[in-house]
């Protein structure tokens, strides 16, 4: 099989500071931090000349990053932030924690709103969405058995 691994999910964020926070308040570990700038990175992303901060948080089984963006040229150009759930294109990411009821508790502390109802489904999964820093879209899954 060609495809090795999945290496990150990209967010841009307005505030890097509070959502690098928000994360390790979740359980991310903040594996790094750089600048990207220069002509080769504006040759990937084909937006030119950039000038990107950027943070790198990994899960703690080591398995799963996310790489949160503040780009400080070229300015963002939209803003998907407050799209509902079936939008189309990448909207949120769900990470699996031990308990829902807690981890609710101290990401509130930290302005995290929940966006409907936490559910069960099918004795299976406990679920919920959450609107965390910047009205980023987060869901959280609680294994039942």
């Amino acid at each position: 099989m060609p495809l090795k691994r999945m290496d990150n999910v990209g967010i841009v964020v307005n505030d890097l500071e509070e959502t690098i926070d928000f994360f390790r308040e979740l359980g991310l570990e903040l594996e790094g931090r750089a600048t990207i700038e220069g002509e080769w990175a504006g040759r990937v992303t084909g937006l030119g000349d950039q000038h990107v901060e950027i943070a790198m948080m990994r899960t703690p089984d080591g398995h799963s990053r996310l790489e949160l963006s503040r780009f400080l040229t070229p300015p963002v150009v939209a803003d998907h932030r407050n799209a509902p759930v079936n939008a189309l294109g990448y909207l949120r990411v769900m990470f699996t924690v031990d308990d829902i009821k807690e981890t609710l508790e101290r990401l509130r502390k930290r302005g995290a709103q929940l966006v409907g109802e936490v559910v069960d489904y099918q004795d299976t999964y406990r679920l919920c969405y959450i609107r965390g820093p910047g009205g980023l879209l987060i869901g959280l899954a609680q294994e039942l058995s």
